[in-house]
């Protein structure tokens, strides 16, 4: 028993250390590179290139969430298998595997072959909602990490 301990435990670090990564990549990442004309005097980047800096990061946050992805889809079937079955933990489980999976295999990759293409590309309504959807998609994660996190540690409270 004392071995699943280790792995309950992992499984909430990574689960909220995830989710304080994806509220700072959001909340202050990327409005200090969209916006240095605050901070920076002499050099300011313009949307384009902030985007491809933004780009850059999230493809490297992709890897992370990839492995998150997996971790949780193996973590809930294993307590799934094992009987330990919650409705609140499913749903959220799911929306977590399936966001991560969108944000890093669809919108992460289109958006940057989109920005290899140009500043023009970048323009079109194609790309504003692709990265609509894609910030959408990033603010579910965020929700569905949350929900999972605290049900999680509610049900490991109860036994």
């Amino acid at each position: 028993m004392k071995k699943n301990i280790y792995i309950d435990f992992s499984y909430l670090v990574m689960l909220s250390a995830t989710f304080g990564a994806v509220i700072v990549l959001g909340a202050v990442a990327a409005p200090i590179i969209f916006h240095t004309e605050n901070i920076l005097h002499s050099v300011v980047l313009d949307s384009y290139n902030a985007g491809i800096i933004m780009g850059e990061i999230f493809h490297r946050f992709s890897y992370w969430i990839y492995f998150l992805a997996f971790f949780v889809a193996a973590y809930e079937l294993i307590m799934y298998k094992k009987g330990q079955r919650d409705a609140i933990v499913f749903s959220s489980s799911v929306t977590v595997v399936f966001s991560a999976l969108m944000f890093s295999a669809i919108y992460s990759p289109k958006i940057i072959s989109m920005q290899r293409l140009g500043a023009e590309a970048t323009q079109s309504d194609t790309f504003k909602n692709i990265h609509l959807a894609s910030e959408l998609d990033f603010k579910i994660l965020a929700a569905a990490l949350f929900i999972l996190f605290i049900r999680r540690l509610m049900l490991l409270k109860l036994s």
